[in-house]
């Protein structure tokens, strides 16, 4: 068995304006460990605010995506230190995971194999989520004698249609990746030979639309879920006006100048050119 030390657990590399961040533990189907979630809370953190990275794409190394939380030593090490050794190891999970969901750039995880258990918060953490056809997807908890924890129930509540989220949590049956995408839990399914082209494209098209605009549209989304119409009307005028205050003026008024007056662009049809807003 490969033995890494923490700073190999995660990889990663920036290419034109994309983070590509991997689960390095592939002899382990890249299941995370705490010394795999200390290190992937800094590296996603590191790369938040760096200019040259617009979109970041979560995937794993070798044949899976992350098979959830490694039951030696995120569980029975962990465990066998007493209680504040188990919150510790849930708190630098749990970090990145929240991280990552309020992220201040757009987010794509893409699946490329065996994605379980905890592996479901950081894909939900995830704003959009693409699996290759044949990934696998599952909640094994209940056939080893616990309930899925650490978010995943609520992530197939929320994400799926109740009776499959119910069926999905009660049966420990694993779903393919088309079927994931078919029940909402992913966003799309692609062969796997298509995957990374797929969302090579997405990540295109995202990292030339305004950041700050993006920003603003993921986090409302995100918080108007469990919001009345009302609340979530009001909470979006409140968002715009932050958002004119923090670039989105400037953004705006160079938008309508390029459909108005340069006739450049049509909204419906693709994002203006970021590059000329004068901030």
């Amino acid at each position: 068995m490969t033995k890494r030390t923490e700073e190999e657990t995660v990889a990663f590399t920036v290419e034109d304006g994309i983070a590509w961040v991997r689960f390095n533990r592939p002899e382990k189907r890249n299941c995370m460990s705490p010394k795999l979630n200390r290190q992937m809370g800094r590296v996603i953190a590191d790369l938040e605010f760096r200019d040259d990275v617009k979109v970041l794409v979560l995937t794993g190394e070798g044949e899976a995506w992350s098979a959830g939380m490694d039951l030696k030593e995120y569980f029975r090490e962990t465990e066998a230190q007493g209680l504040g050794a188990v919150r510790k190891a849930q708190r630098e999970a749990y970090s990145w995971w929240e991280r990552l969901r309020w992220y201040e750039k757009p987010t794509i995880a893409m699946i490329n194999g065996w994605c379980f258990g905890g592996g479901y918060g950081p894909l939900f953490a995830c704003d959009i989520a693409v699996a290759a056809e044949d990934a696998q997807f599952g909640l094994s908890e209940i056939n080893w004698g616990i309930l899925p924890g650490g978010g995943a129930s609520k992530v197939v509540a929320d994400l799926m249609p109740l009776r499959k989220a119910m069926y999905h949590a009660m049966m420990g049956e694993n779903l393919t990746g088309k079927q994931a995408a078919e029940q909402g839990l992913v966003t799309e399914a692609v062969p796997a030979d298509r995957l990374q082209a797929r969302v090579l494209e997405i990540a295109g098209v995202l990292a030339k639309k305004d950041g700050h605009a993006l920003r603003a549209t993921k986090w409302a989304v995100r918080r108007m879920v469990e919001m009345t119409y009302d609340n979530a009307e009001d909470y979006l005028i409140r968002t715009q006006e932050a958002l004119h205050n923090f670039g989105g003026v400037e953004a705006r008024h160079e938008a309508t100048r390029q459909f108005l007056d340069e006739k450049s662009f049509k909204p419906g049809l693709g994002t203006f050119d970021t590059s000329k807003i004068k901030r």
